[in-house]
C-alpha cells in the first residue's frame, strides 16, 4: 500500500480530482501505460499499477469522437485502477475526470516528461515496497563504501564514526538504521527523519553533524557494502591475523562481507574503518594482500622443496 500524499510529495504531482483515498493498492513498482486498453485489448492488461497516461494516449483519445471517448473511458475505469497519471502537464479530458471522480480513482498531473517521470516513479515504488528492516547500529560513507557498524551499547560506535566525520567521510545514520534491499543483492540504509543528522554521544548528549560541520559531513542515504561489528577485546579469544577467511553476513537474505574488530585502549578504530573499506575496495578490483601473502609463501615453499 502506498499512501497517496506521499506518492504525491515526493513526485511532485498535482491531485485534480476529488476521491477519498488516503492509501492507494499498490503492490508492484512499475506502471502500466494504456494505449493498448485505449483500442479495446484487454487480454492483458496490469490495471493493479500505476496508469501513466502520456503525449501519444492523450493525442489518440482527442481524435476520438466524444461519444466514443466516453465509451473508451468507462470500460478503461471500469477496473480498480489505483491512480492516472498524466504527464507533460497536459490537459485531461473532462469525462476522464467526471468517471474517475464517480469511481473513486485519483487522477493525478505531472509536469515532467512521460520518460522522466516513469523512472521516478519506479525507483520511488521500488524504494517503498522493497523488504524493509531496523538495525541498531551507525552508517557511514568511507572513501565510497557504505560501512554498518555495530555493536553492544557503549562499545564505541558513536565516537567512532564522530573521527571518521572529522577526517572528511559522511554520516548517514546514528544508532537506527532503516535498511530496504533495492535490488536482489543491493541493501540501501537511511536515518529515520525524526533523528536524522543528530548524533549522541556520551558525557556531551546530542549533536548535529550537519550544523557543526557542514552539509557535506551527512549524506541522507547510502548502500551498505559492508557490516564491521565492534566488541570488546576477549584475551581468551582467537582473532582473524590475516584474513584469508571471508566472513559474510546475512541481511534481508543479502549477503555482506563482515569484519569483527576488537576494541581496546590504544588502538585507533577510525584508521582501521579507513582501511577496512580500502580494502574492500582492492579485493573488488580483484587483490587481496592476504591472498598475495599466502602466494607467495606457497611460492618460497615450492622453490625451497626443489632445491
Amino acid at each position: 500500500m502506498i499512501r497517496l500524499k506521499d506518492f504525491c510529495h515526493k513526485l511532485n504531482l498535482e491531485i485534480l480530482n476529488e476521491v477519498d483515498v488516503t492509501e492507494m493498492n499498490i503492490n508492484v513498482s512499475d506502471i502500466n501505460r494504456p494505449g493498448m486498453q485505449f483500442c479495446d485489448f484487454y487480454e492483458y492488461f496490469a490495471y493493479e499499477r500505476p496508469q501513466v497516461i502520456g503525449k501519444v494516449e492523450m493525442t489518440y483519445l482527442e481524435t476520438l469522437m466524444p461519444d466514443r471517448r466516453q465509451q473508451v473511458l468507462e470500460k478503461y475505469l471500469s477496473y480498480a485502477l489505483p491512480c492516472i497519471v498524466v504527464c507533460w502537464g497536459m490537459r485531461v479530458p473532462r469525462e476522464m475526470l467526471e468517471i474517475a471522480t464517480r469511481r473513486n480513482i485519483p487522477v493525478l498531473r505531472s509536469r515532467e516528461q512521460t520518460t522522466r517521470f516513469t523512472f521516478l516513479a519506479i525507483n520511488y515504488l521500488n524504494r517503498e515496497l522493497a523488504p524493509h528492516v531496523t538495525r541498531h547500529g551507525v552508517l557511514v560513507d568511507v572513501h565510497g563504501v557504505g560501512i554498518l557498524i555495530t555493536g553492544e551499547s557503549g562499545v564505541g560506535k558513536s565516537e567512532v564514526a564522530l573521527e571518521l566525520v572529522r577526517r572528511g567521510h559522511q554520516l548517514c545514520a546514528d544508532d537506527v538504521v532503516d535498511i530496504c534491499r533495492v535490488g536482489e543483492n543491493r541493501l540501501v540504509g537511511e536515518c529515520p527523519e525524526m533523528v536524522r543528522h543528530f548524533m549522541e554521544i556520551r558525557g556531551i548528549g546530542l549533536i548535529d553533524i550537519r550544523a557543526m560541520y557542514g552539509i557535506g559531513a551527512v549524506t541522507r542515504s547510502k548502500s551498505i557494502d559492508m557490516v564491521i561489528h565492534m566488541e570488546h577485546w576477549d584475551s581468551k579469544k582467537e582473532y582473524d591475523r590475516l584474513g584469508l577467511n571471508e566472513e559474510t553476513t546475512t541481511i534481508l537474505d543479502v549477503k555482506v562481507p563482515y569484519q569483527l574488530m576488537p576494541v581496546r585502549p590504544g588502538r585507533n578504530l577510525a584508521i582501521i574503518v579507513e582501511v577496512a573499506a580500502r580494502n574492500l575496495s582492492l579485493k573488488r578490483l580483484g587483490y587481496s594482500a592476504a591472498r598475495e601473502m599466502d602466494r607467495r609463501l606457497n611460492a618460497l615453499i615450492a622453490q625451497s622443496n626443489a632445491e
